[in-house]
């Protein structure tokens, strides 16, 4: 096995980490998952060769995918995730008391089992309201009969079984499972990554054309590429810049005093946009 691990985002660009030995490999029917113990990150998994979450950097992703929908929503109660395998935006999630149920779509077991076996404080698979089931997030949010209030779209990048989590056609069956004051996060790629940019397009496009309000906002997670992030956010009816937003993150503050990231500040200031991050998704 090498001493490092490689991810290349454009030809001999990339991140390089330094690996001490390999804790988990396993190719599914659907991809190739892997666990690394680092000698900087603690463990490191991996999907066909793309990076999904370490140890110490995995809560900037996981707070700002979820709680940016869940303090947006005046009550979340039934959330939806569509994959998320490593449990941990559900354990955000259900970090919030108004929620009774929590289904997450994972359409790869093994993602799960990777997860529970090398990173058990990332998830929080015992909670009796969460709900775990393994098929295709796509098919799922397309047969949904009761809505939900949130959803939530932890997918990887737009290859292989999460190719589809980018197209319009997907979105159009999530704002049909919204209820009428729904919300809905997606993770969408680097803005430092041209390969990128017509899958951002295709997901902030259509998001405009569905959603009355739609967001871009950004993190910084150091493993994935660049380190620059882009998530959206699209709601039926609360701006997530709204002053009811900010004073419902700021009077839960001490109940949420344990993230690591997320706060009202951070919420405010992740939609303030670069311009060549507007130009981006500009139409």
């Amino acid at each position: 096995m090498p001493l490092q691990y490689n991810e290349y985002y454009n030809e001999q660009t990339g991140l390089t980490i330094g690996l001490k030995k390999l804790l988990f490999s396993e190719q599914s029917d659907y991809q190739l998952v892997e666990v690394y113990e680092t000698d900087t990150w603690g463990n490191l998994m991996t999907i066909d060769g793309m990076v999904m979450l370490s140890e110490r950097d995995e809560f900037v992703y996981h707070e700002m995918l979820a709680h940016t929908a869940m303090f947006t929503h005046p009550k979340p109660e039934r959330v939806l995730i569509i994959g998320g395998g490593d449990g941990g935006t559900a354990r955000e999630v259900l970090k919030h008391a108004s929620v009774t149920h929590v289904d997450m779509v994972e359409i790869d077991k093994t993602v799960v089992d990777a997860s529970k076996l090398h990173f058990p404080g990332v998830g929080d698979f015992d909670n009796p309201n969460l709900n775990v089931s393994y098929e295709d997030g796509i098919a799922f949010v397309k047969n949904v009969k009761i809505p939900y209030d949130v959803i939530i779209i932890d997918g990887s990048d737009p290859v292989g079984p999460a190719e589809g989590l980018f197209e319009k056609d997907f979105y159009q069956f999530c704002i049909n499972a919204l209820s009428d004051d729904g919300v809905l996060t997606a993770q969408t790629e680097s803005p430092w990554v041209e390969s990128y940019y017509p899958s951002m397009k295709k997901v902030f496009y259509a998001l405009d054309d569905l959603f009355p309000i739609s967001k871009m906002y950004l993190s910084f997670i150091p493993l994935y590429p660049a380190g620059m992030w882009s998530m959206a956010c699209a709601s039926k009816t609360v701006d997530p810049l709204s002053d009811e937003v900010i004073e419902r993150i700021n009077s839960s503050e001490k109940k949420f005093s344990s993230l690591k990231y997320y706060n009202a500040e951070i919420h405010t200031g992740s939609f303030a946009l670069p311009n060549f991050v507007k130009d981006i998704i500009k139409r």
